[in-house]
């Protein structure tokens, strides 16, 4: 389970997405690249409620400095459509603010 907790989540969606959020599963993601392990852990998967496109979001976070922790939400559109991919989509994002 997330460290943040679940509660921590439902926030976190509704702060970024402005939606309500019901838990259904917890989904093991392991990323790799060249072989190697860029990205590992459990991502929570969420009902929505009151979304205009998506009935569904991942969500997971990661400690950042000190005991603070940064919070991901993506939702369930194309071409999201499994918690890989959202991890997938989250590295790559990250990636592309890196370069610029």
């Amino acid at each position: 389970m997330d460290e943040a907790g679940l509660p921590a989540l439902v926030e976190a969606i509704k702060h970024l997405h402005g939606c309500a959020a019901t838990w259904v599963e917890t989904v093991p993601v392991r990323e790799t690249h060249q072989g190697g392990a860029v990205w590992e852990g459990e991502v929570q998967v969420f009902d929505l409620t009151g979304h205009p496109k998506a009935t569904r979001a991942y969500a997971w976070s990661e400690a950042t400095t000190g005991t603070k922790r940064r919070f991901f939400a993506a939702l369930h559109v194309p071409p999201i459509d499994s918690a890989a991919k959202a991890v997938q989509g989250s590295i790559v994002a990250d990636a592309r603010k890196a370069r610029s």
